[in-house]
């Protein structure tokens, strides 16, 4: 299995940690046979959206070739911070000896992960960090996943044009870094203006329906999403509007359609977010449960831009025709994931 694309953690500090640390789940040779094993939970607010089932698939796998985990239990519905909490007060009951959340809220989860730490139960959370001190946090740049794509963009548009702002979920940790990375961008950019602001709630129907509004009606000249973008794609057509630059994520049927289409005009570029950084949790927890090793506090995964225009090799490079089109082309994550491809299709726990 050829590792499509490595990352890096965000700083040199936490670099040498991982050195220091021997950059752990690197070793997937252990069966568990005599061993200590453990079950690791996991609390997900988000059903339906594809990010979020692949990176469950990502906890199962490396759970399952981590040969230390014998049971992954998943508390998953849509849910706000209120209904997280009553989640996450359930597994610390059940006994659970690690539990990975995505969380609903940044600081409304800490006084039940403080519970959580009374009973030796170790939570990392993922996609975003929260701020209970006895949390680990292994997210992607969120702040630097918008500020790379916005200035991408802007600077297609030669600094100046009318831009349609297609945000996340309103309130959502990661949405909120992502305005602020946006916003950082846009700053250094005065003659960009704001032709409409909307919320798609990471939802694919969502966005499509908004943009084949918005660009039915007013005139575009970019477009930033927060990862809802192959749909959008779909819209300029329908609308009657001609292609605009678009930045997106490393969504598959994206990376698809800036491949195909860019001899038609469309120009595009993406900025990684892969939703494996759960894979990259459980190996930590795995290390930190079995005493192989140990890692910082916070894990941060530094994104990168592709574009169809200077980069078109490496986005051939990262697309996956076996993979659905909301499916993020990102699949491992070196050092930490030591499943393959096929273990994250098949999404298989330990002991299924």
């Amino acid at each position: 299995m050829v590792i499509r694309r490595s990352f890096q953690v965000g700083t040199g500090a936490m670099v040498l940690a991982l050195v220091l640390a021997g950059c752990g789940g690197g070793d997937d040779s252990g069966d568990g046979d005599g061993a200590e094993t453990f079950t690791i939970a996991v609390s997900n607010t988000l059903v339906g959206n594809q990010w979020r089932e692949q990176m469950v698939c990502a906890i199962n796998a490396q759970a399952r070739v981590s040969g230390v985990v014998d049971d992954v239990v998943l508390a998953n519905r849509d849910t706000d911070a209120s209904g997280q909490i009553s989640d996450l007060e359930g597994l610390i009951s059940q006994g659970v000896d690690a539990i990975i959340v995505n969380p609903a809220d940044r600081t409304a989860l800490d006084d039940v992960i403080a519970a959580a730490d009374e009973q030796g139960i170790l939570v990392i959370s993922v996609d975003q960090a929260v701020t209970a001190e006895a949390a680990y946090n292994v997210t992607n740049d969120q702040v630097a996943y918008a500020e790379l794509g916005a200035r991408w963009l802007f600077e297609q548009l030669g600094g100046s044009g009318d831009v349609l702002y297609m945000r996340g979920f309103d309130g959502h940790p990661a949405d909120a870094d992502r305005d602020e990375g946006f916003q950082q961008a846009l700053a250094d950019y005065p003659d960009i203006t704001i032709a409409n602001e909307v919320f798609t709630g990471w939802d694919p129907s969502t966005g499509a329906q908004q943009a084949l509004d918005i660009l039915s009606t007013t005139q575009v000249d970019g477009i930033w999403t927060s990862g809802i973008d192959y749909t959008v794609v779909e819209q300029f057509e329908a609308a009657g509007h001609p292609y605009v630059p678009i930045v997106g994520a490393d969504n598959n049927g994206f990376i698809q359609q800036l491949i195909e289409l860019e001899g038609e005009g469309l120009v595009g570029a993406i900025v990684t977010n892969p939703p494996p950084v759960g894979g990259v949790a459980t190996a930590i927890a795995t290390d930190l449960l079995t005493g192989a090793a140990e890692h910082p506090q916070d894990t941060l995964l530094t994104p990168e831009v592709f574009n169809n225009v200077d980069d078109l090799p490496a986005l051939e490079n990262l697309y996956l025709p076996e993979l659905a089109q909301g499916e993020s082309a990102t699949i491992e994550i070196a050092p930490w994931t030591t499943y393959t491809q096929q273990d994250v299709l098949d999404c298989k726990g330990p002991g299924e």
